[in-house]
């Protein structure tokens, strides 16, 4: 991992998310590239093309003085963590969010992305139709979603779900090179549905496959499978849950309203999403 983005409203959570980047880079020994995007008024004012173009130059300019003074404050948080500050780049950019992060991730061959969320509802709505689950959808570029109330202390436990398909093979493999260079051990969880058809040798094929690796295996037979994930989170102390990219149908039951209790703990802990190579 070189190259981590880090797009930024200058929020408290966002600021917040900034710790888990910092740490991220410092252990990856990576680049960070701060991106801030902004979008330009629908100004009309028919017949004064002048007028027009000195609202979006006043516009531009408060833009770039707003993003000058938030770069100390990062600077700030940067150095209370020991980072190296000639490692981090900041962009400041005109445009639709997830555009200019799709492009900026593409021109850099950014790694990883990093990104705050808003709480219960915040994490439920990154899912749902906000800029997160946009970037999550529409850039194929690992994706960590940092909760507001998530606070940074060391990763040790990353829980990793899968139905054990080829792709959750490959996307595990991710997981062990993430884990692997922050001395965290992965919780392999398998949910098994009435529906289910993994076949006890296949299960057997992963340990194998994966023994000499820091990975545990666990399969819990239930058939209400978002539950059962918030419970394992708690009772194994998971401190990131990876999972690879799944259909929104899936996030949209994930994060249905009757869940709301159990996301209380879940808004805690980060959510590292994989996309298919």
């Amino acid at each position: 991992m070189k190259k981590i983005l880090f797009p930024t409203d200058f929020s408290e959570t966002a600021n917040n998310a900034f710790v888990y980047v910092l740490e991220m880079a410092k252990a990856f020994k990576a680049e960070v590239l701060v991106l801030h995007v902004y979008s330009l008024p629908i100004v009309t004012y028919e017949g004064y093309p002048a007028y027009v173009a000195e609202v979006l130059d006043s516009v531009e300019l408060n833009t770039f003085e707003n993003f000058k003074d938030q770069i100390p404050y990062l600077k700030k948080i940067a150095e209370d963590h020991h980072f190296d500050l000639a490692k981090i780049n900041y962009i400041l950019e005109q445009g639709d969010l997830v555009s200019v992060i799709k492009k900026i991730a593409k021109k850099e061959q950014v790694d990883l992305i990093v990104m705050g969320t808003h709480g219960a509802s915040g994490l439920k709505e990154s899912f749902l139709g906000s800029n997160t689950g946009s970037v999550l959808s529409n850039v194929p570029v690992t994706l960590l979603c940092v909760p507001h109330n998530a606070k940074f202390n060391s990763i040790q436990k990353i829980a990793f779900t899968t139905r054990f398909r080829n792709k959750d093979h490959k996307a595990l493999q991710q997981v062990i090179d993430f884990a692997n260079t922050i001395n965290a051990k992965i919780k392999c969880l398998h949910v098994r549905t009435a529906e289910s058809d993994v076949q006890e040798s296949v299960i057997e094929k992963w340990r194998k496959d994966f023994e000499h690796d820091s990975v545990s295996f666990f399969t819990i037979p239930d058939n209400d499978v978002e539950t059962t994930v918030f419970d394992f989170i708690t009772s194994q102390e998971i401190d990131v849950l990876a999972m690879l990219t799944y259909k929104r149908s899936f996030f949209q039951e994930l994060f249905r309203e009757s869940l709301a209790k159990k996301m209380t703990y879940h808004t805690e802990i980060p959510l590292l999403v994989l996309h298919e190579n």
